[in-house]
């Protein structure tokens, strides 16, 4: 058993073992931050690779994430003892009036396998939700999510609402109608087309 085990069960899917394998190497007195680092992230970094190259598609990349998330609620609880450093906090969510959540919540699994912390708002969230959370969470990196044409405006007024709330926080969005062209006219950050370069490119907002 070695953390190069916990890293293909993540390719390979095995959602119903990773907890088991990364238990057996915490009782071997396996390193917190090595099995996090060199199991679980490298391991959707070189997913979001795949997936960037067009070897692997949506489905794939879920059913890594969601084996990922398996392996993370084991070592989450070990993370704070431990030591393991976060890459940041995240707050993340579809905006107001926009139902919408599959993209969202696979990105949010991509940043936790990225190493984030991430606080996912849910769907339909008011621009005034997204300062509390990050108020509360001490989070620096806003992610909003719009599937709609009709609700990208929303998009607008939450990154409206967080310079007025005076919040040092970065915005980051995305969504099939999104550009990079609307991120900049409204005053975002950056804009990600898919889940891996949303990792990308919170770790580049997160520096």
């Amino acid at each position: 058993m070695a953390i190069k085990d916990v890293y293909q069960a993540v390719l390979d899917f095995e959602e119903d073992s990773i907890a088991g394998l990364i238990e057996k190497e915490l009782a071997a007195g396996a390193d917190v931050d090595k099995l996090l680092q060199e199991g679980l992230i490298s391991a959707m970094d070189a997913v979001g690779k795949s997936f960037s190259e067009g070897e692997l598609f949506v489905p794939e990349m879920l059913m890594a994430a969601q084996t990922m998330k398996e392996g993370l609620k084991v070592l989450k609880p070990k993370l704070g003892a431990g030591g393991a450093s976060s890459a940041g906090t995240i707050v993340i969510g579809t905006v107001k009036g926009d139902l919408h959540d599959i993209g969202k919540n696979l990105v949010g699994m991509m940043l936790e396998g990225g190493g984030f912390e991430v606080h996912d708002l849910g769907v339909d969230v008011e621009p005034k939700a997204f300062v509390d959370a990050v108020k509360k969470h001490g989070a620096t990196i806003i992610g909003l999510s719009a599937l709609l044409t009709t609700t990208m405006p929303a998009m607008e007024e939450t990154v409206a609402a967080v310079k007025e709330a005076g919040l040092n926080v970065k915005v980051m969005i995305g969504g099939a109608p999104v550009t990079k062209a609307y991120a900049d006219k409204i005053g975002a950050n950056g804009y990600s087309e898919d889940a891996p370069s949303a990792v990308e490119l919170a770790r580049s907002l997160a520096k």
